[in-house]
């Protein structure tokens, strides 16, 4: 299966849960869940899974669970398949 890893930079505790962009070659992720517990790895994932059309089982933090910067791999895409579908007007 086709697969590619993702930089993340997330921003807990936002007022909302949202893509906000490029952050250098991180995709920085905002999300309204606190940092504690997983509850913020959670929220990330599931922000992903949504922009991206993919299931949350196809995500996943790899690396970084206790920091703000992560490695998510996503399952079923290709990195040129990530930047078109994030690169589409909402």
């Amino acid at each position: 299966m086709v697969s590619v890893r993702l930089s993340v930079k997330v921003v807990p505790g936002s007022s909302r849960d949202e893509i906000a962009g490029w952050l250098g070659d991180a995709l920085k992720v905002r999300v309204s869940a606190p940092p504690e517990k997983g509850k913020a790895n959670q929220a990330v994932v599931r922000v992903i899974a949504k922009t991206l059309g993919l299931s949350e089982k196809d995500v996943s933090v790899v690396a970084g669970k206790t920091s703000p910067r992560k490695a998510v791999e996503l399952k079923g895409i290709d990195k040129t398949e990530l930047y078109l579908r994030l690169s589409k007007p909402d």
